[in-house]
């Protein structure tokens, strides 16, 4: 028998656990669960992000058709994937501005009605 380590903690026997036909009460006892950081989302952020740049390439690589491209009187022609690339980062900055405009004003309204309170 081996003698317990200076600082663990004993844990301490129940008769009803042991070979004596007791019953278990179902549950599991499981160490407490870990609180998430956001160094821990962060990582996982990281990851995906990888994941998805790594299709990007591939998409990119697969469709290197030229492709000829009209926007405003003007036009060029360059790489399917290049122009499809641009037109889901243009369409992602139009939602962020429309999307940041309406963060603005609820900010905005909940100040005015925080302040009404007081």
């Amino acid at each position: 028998m081996t003698q317990p380590q200076e600082g663990a903690a004993e844990v301490p026997v129940n008769p009803s656990d042991t070979a004596g036909g007791g019953r278990h009460s179902g549950k599991f006892d499981a160490a407490p669960k870990l609180k998430r950081t956001r160094v821990s989302g962060t990582w996982i952020a990281v990851i995906v992000a990888l994941i998805v740049l790594v299709f990007l390439l591939v998409f990119i690589l697969q469709n290197q058709d030229t492709a000829t491209v009209h926007f405003l009187g003007m036009s060029g022609s360059m790489p399917l994937a290049v122009a499809m690339l641009f037109s889901v980062i243009a369409g992602g900055a139009l939602v962020a501005l429309v999307g940041g405009a309406r963060i603005m004003q609820l900010r905005k309204q909940a100040k005015k009605s925080r302040h009404q309170l007081r």
